[in-house]
């Protein structure tokens, strides 16, 4: 009786492992997209040095894109490292071997010495956390004085 329970234990899970093992070979796998069938954001210049500037300037860059992919750029996304940084990008889909941009403005105000700004693109790219970066150099404000004026000599009298 123990001899006979055991060989139909054993016939069970052998059937249960031929099941599963049909059922998973049957299943139609999902291709995932290959990166030759995906958009691809290729930046004009991924860096830009404002050089120096004064603090309280604002100022602002436009980066130029392409996607050189295949299938349209779909932007979900930008990130900067402070809200001294303001970003704008597309919000509708760029499609393929068509150009656009995304604007970086940049507040110096409270900002001394040398400053990197990473901004980092989030899409449906093969490349899908593209990044470029703004740098710059703040000095102190500068200062305006009000201009004094000279006096006039008074005409002489006789």
């Amino acid at each position: 009786m123990y001899n006979t329970m055991l060989k139909n234990l054993v016939s069970t899970l052998f059937l249960f492992c031929g099941l599963v093992f049909i059922a998973n070979a049957q299943a139609p796998a999902t291709p995932a997209p290959s990166d030759d069938k995906k958009a691809e954001i290729t930046f004009e210049k991924s860096l830009h040095n404002f050089g120096d500037i004064h603090q309280g300037d604002v100022v602002t860059n436009v980066f130029k894109f392409k996607n050189t992919g295949k299938a349209p750029l779909i932007i979900s996304n930008v990130l900067v490292t402070c809200g001294c940084t303001v970003p704008v990008w597309p919000k509708e889909p760029i499609m393929p071997g068509k150009k656009a941009e995304i604007s970086a403005t940049f507040n110096s105000a409270g900002k001394m010495g040398a400053q990197n700004k990473v901004i980092t693109i989030q899409s449906n790219a093969s490349n899908s956390q593209a990044q470029v970066t703004i740098v710059s150099n703040v000095l102190p404000a500068v200062t305006t004085t009000p201009a004094v004026p000279t006096p006039t000599p008074a005409p002489a009298t006789k």
